[in-house]
């Protein structure tokens, strides 16, 4: 096995606990928003040395979940223990708190997130060239927004929100198509080109960073053949993608389901184009 991999198989909590740090309740979108982000770094980084950040979305169907769920603590220690900067967001959902329509605000909190770890890569010793973003369920059609959006669907204001590339852990994608989705708060009938628009789809093309799609065969809430299609459109348009599909694997898997170790996996996707070279 691969020596960058060893801190990820480290057992003893206390020894994790020594080799990262967390700050909790991050405020990334100002303004008076109750939505923050913890941040996962490397405890005891040497002075000057930069680090790839990947910002981590949770699902919950666009309208529920959070930022410290069991999932997105997996993913962030993962990052920290392997010289990464994790940041889990929480951002606007679909709920009785916001009885108004949240897309592309939430795709907007997720771009902001990325924005906001530039300005701020000195203190988090952060290499702002390279990013990238994770997410699961919505939180995986998120990221994947936010990897082939490029420029498009920006939130208002200055800074660059584009990542050098994705992962979509399991994300809607035919349910564009298919449903009616508490986000846009109007049916497919009333608004075809919002559902259009957050379709990633309809965001393909040859120049998008490189994005890496799982899905496992046993996801009963997101059908394997959303997967599928991304991965079919992406490569009819000669973009850079991979599909790897977990046999067995149901919904809402982390890093390490029963079915397979993936850690290796997504390091080694996250270390090839976030990584510089030496």
């Amino acid at each position: 096995m691969k020596a960058h991999f060893a801190l990820v198989l480290i057992a003893s909590s206390a020894l994790a606990a020594d080799a990262m740090r967390t700050e909790h309740d991050v405020d990334y979108l100002g303004g008076g928003r109750k939505e923050k982000a913890d941040l996962y770094l490397p405890a005891h980084p040497p002075r000057g040395q930069k680090f790839p950040a990947v910002v981590i979305i949770h699902g919950g169907g666009w309208s529920g979940g959070e930022k410290r769920a069991a999932r997105e603590i997996n993913i962030g220690t993962t990052l920290a223990l392997n010289g990464y900067v994790g940041m889990s967001i929480d951002y606007i959902l679909a709920n009785s708190e916001h009885p108004g329509p949240t897309w592309p605000q939430n795709l907007h909190d997720c771009k902001t997130a990325v924005r906001w770890l530039r300005p701020n890569a000195e203190r988090l010793q952060v290499d702002p060239a390279h990013i990238g973003v994770i997410g699961g369920s919505a939180g995986g059609h998120l990221a994947a927004m936010v990897g082939l959006c490029g420029g498009e669907l920006d939130p208002p204001g200055e800074g660059d929100t584009r990542v050098q590339c994705a992962v979509d852990l399991y994300g809607p994608v035919l349910w564009f198509e298919q449903r009616e989705l508490a986000m846009f708060r109007k049916t497919r009938a009333e608004a075809p080109e919002l559902y259009k628009q957050a379709d990633p789809r309809s965001h393909i093309d040859p120049s998008d960073p490189p994005l890496l799609i799982l899905h496992g065969t046993a996801d009963k809430t997101v059908a394997v053949a959303d997967s599928q299609a991304l991965a079919t459109a992406m490569k009819a348009a000669g973009a850079a993608h991979q599909l790897e599909i977990i046999p067995e694997a149901p919904h809402t898997f982390h890093l390490q389901p029963k079915q397979r170790e993936l850690r290796p996996l997504v390091l080694g996707f996250f270390d090839k184009h976030l990584k510089a070279k030496p």
